[in-house]
C-alpha cells in the first residue's frame, strides 16, 4: 500500500493494474476557482448594493424630527451596531482605531462633520464615548443621524 499500488493488487510486477503516481488536483482546482468567482461576484453585489456610509451595514437609526444635516462625501461617518461595535468606512474598527481616524481627519480638515449612527438598542453611554472621542481629537462638529419621521 506504501509503494502506491491500488487495494487488492499483489506485489507481482506483470499484475497489469493501474499505479497512481500522483493525485489529480485538476478537479479540486476548478471548484477552488468556480467558489473564488462566485465570492468575488456576491462580494461586489453586497458592497454595491447600499450607497455612501451605509453599504453593506444594517443600522435602525431612530426617528427624527428634523433633517438638517445631509451627509457630505467629506464627512465622516460612525456607525455604532446594537452589540456595540464600531463601523468606519464600512470596517469594524477598535476604539483606538477610530481615535486614530478622527486625529488623522483632524489633520487634514478641521472642520470635518462626524455623523454618528447608532442603533436604537445601543447604550446612551457608548454614543457619548464616540462623541467624546471625536471632540477629544479636535473635531467639534458632531451630529446624530436619524431616520426622517413620516410626514403627517
Amino acid at each position: 500500500m506504501a509503494g502506491g499500488r491500488t487495494p487488492g493488487s499483489s506485489d507481482d510486477p506483470g499484475d497489469e493494474e493501474a499505479v497512481f503516481s500522483e493525485i489529480n488536483i485538476t478537479p479540486l482546482t476548478d471548484i477552488f476557482l468556480v467558489l473564488l468567482i462566485i465570492f468575488m461576484v456576491t462580494s461586489s453585489v453586497i458592497v454595491n448594493q447600499g450607497q455612501g456610509a451605509k453599504a453593506g451595514l444594517k443600522v435602525n437609526l431612530p426617528q427624527g424630527g428634523a433633517a438638517d444635516v445631509k451627509a457630505d462625501s467629506s464627512d465622516l461617518s460612525v456607525a455604532i451596531l446594537t452589540d456595540g461595535r464600531l463601523v468606519l468606512s464600512g470596517n469594524v474598527v477598535t476604539a483606538e482605531e477610530l481615535k486614530k481616524a478622527f486625529e488623522d481627519t483632524k489633520a487634514r480638515n478641521p472642520d470635518t462633520l462626524v455623523i454618528v449612527q447608532a442603533d436604537e438598542g445601543v447604550p446612551h453611554g457608548k454614543v457619548v464615548e464616540v462623541m467624546e472621542a471625536a471632540k477629544a481629537a479636535g473635531l467639534a462638529q458632531l451630529a446624530i443621524g436619524v431616520r426622517e419621521s413620516p410626514t403627517k
